[in-house]
């Protein structure tokens, strides 16, 4: 595990991974919690590719990103006067737009869209000056279903839409369309926000392909021009499938050097973390575990009584993973039948009602030493491998022994 004072030193280490000369790496899989730093890190990763330098001394951006500011370039209308032209706006006076014309995207974006979604699209053009010549940028994008005009879509159908045109242009960049000739990394984050599971599934498998095309890509001469790649995400299942994509060998085609990540900020402030997860995907579960036994360290943690309803959620995925419909199948694994009835009225009651995240409460002694005392028991139970250094909720102490009264 390594840390990290700031992004920047952050970005120079993920650069460095990316162009290690003893070995080769083409692909770097990050999973990180919400409010990490990702899309910072993804930007600070970008800024670093512009700067002037020895080798590019003209800041010649050098990364083709997707994150939350991408789709910030689209904004839905919905006519409120006329309730008729509803619309997708995109945003004039953003370079991405500037190759759309000349790439000629419609039929690649149909062809990814049909994948996940059942409605068409028609892009509308308009005449932009970009300097001192005038360009066509697409103005607006509007959405039909088969008879129906200006249908509204969904938040969900419309990121998914809205990562299809990226999808597209990252296949005219593996083409070595002009337009992204200098373009040597491609940093997608987060990718997949408001998709239900089988749509990220889809999503995970079709990426999978681009990037093999990416590791492998070759120029016009024969030699090798890959395209190298970070990709990061909150979401467990999408990580996971991306890393079962990556980590298994296609038939002849040649397996994929790539590293996986843990990234972190266990504090809060800007310090990071970054930890190699080798063979297997980090599990999110396991780092929740992780951050839990982190807030029950009696010395430095402090327990909120939101943190039972994260570990009754622990509890079912495990449950489910087994096979069991409810958080049962874990108390039954206790010895103590006292234990089990005790745990479980705790669980269900502390983890509901009133105990929101946004407005933390913490626990009382009692619940602490409740909490600490299932935590205990649940990683013991299971045989938890949790991350890093992380201490273990201590052991209640043993009571005194009483005075044996004299004879």
């Amino acid at each position: 595990m390594s840390t990290y004072k700031n992004l920047k030193n952050l970005v120079i280490r993920l650069r460095d991974d990316l162009n290690n000369p003893t070995k080769q790496i083409s692909l770097l899989l990050i999973y990180a919690y919400n409010r990490t730093g990702k899309t910072r890190l993804s930007m600070e990763f970008k800024e670093a590719g512009k700067r002037k330098s020895k080798k590019n001394p003209t800041g010649t951006p050098d990364t083709l990103y997707f994150n939350a500011f991408t789709e910030d370039l689209f904004i839905w209308e919905n006519d409120l006067e006329g309730d008729s032209v509803r619309r997708l706006q995109l945003n004039e006076k953003s370079s991405f737009f500037n190759a759309m014309a000349e790439l000629a995207l419609d039929e690649t974006i149909a062809q990814y869209l049909s994948r996940y979604a059942d409605f068409d699209f028609d892009f509308t053009y308009k005449e932009v000056q970009h300097g001192e010549e005038t360009v066509s940028k697409p103005d607006f994008v509007s959405f039909r279903k088969g008879e129906e005009q200006n249908i509204k879509v969904s938040r969900g159908e419309q990121n998914i839409f809205i990562w299809c045109i990226f999808m597209a242009i990252f296949e005219r960049m593996l083409d070595g369309h002009e337009s992204y000739q200098g373009k040597n990394y491609l940093y997608i984050d987060d990718p997949i926000s408001s998709l239900d599971d089988n749509n990220a599934i889809s999503v995970a498998c079709d990426l999978a392909k681009l990037l093999r095309r990416a590791a492998t890509r070759k120029n016009a001469d024969g030699a090798p021009a890959p395209i190298k790649v970070i990709f990061s995400s909150h979401h467990a299942l999408f990580f996971n499938v991306m890393c079962n994509e990556m980590g298994r060998k296609i038939d002849d085609a040649p397996s994929i050097a790539h590293r996986r990540y843990f990234l972190h900020r266990p504090s809060g402030d800007g310090n990071y973390t970054l930890q190699a997860t080798e063979d297997t995907p980090f599990f999110h579960h396991v780092a929740t575990l992780a951050e839990l036994q982190r807030a029950a360290d009696p010395d430095k943690g402090k327990l909120y009584t939101f943190h039972f309803n994260a570990l009754r959620s622990v509890m079912e995925k495990t449950a489910s993973f087994f096979g069991h419909s409810s958080i049962a199948f874990c108390l039954r694994a206790l010895d103590s039948e006292e234990d089990r009835a005790l745990f479980n009225r705790a669980l269900n009651l502390l983890s509901h009602g009133a105990y929101a995240i946004h407005e933390p409460t913490e626990m009382g002694e009692d619940n602490k030493e409740l909490f600490r005392r299932i935590m205990r028991e649940f990683i013991t139970r299971f045989e938890f491998a949790l991350p890093g250094a992380v201490p273990a909720p201590p052991a209640a102490p043993a009571p005194a022994p009483e005075e044996v009264p004299a004879q």
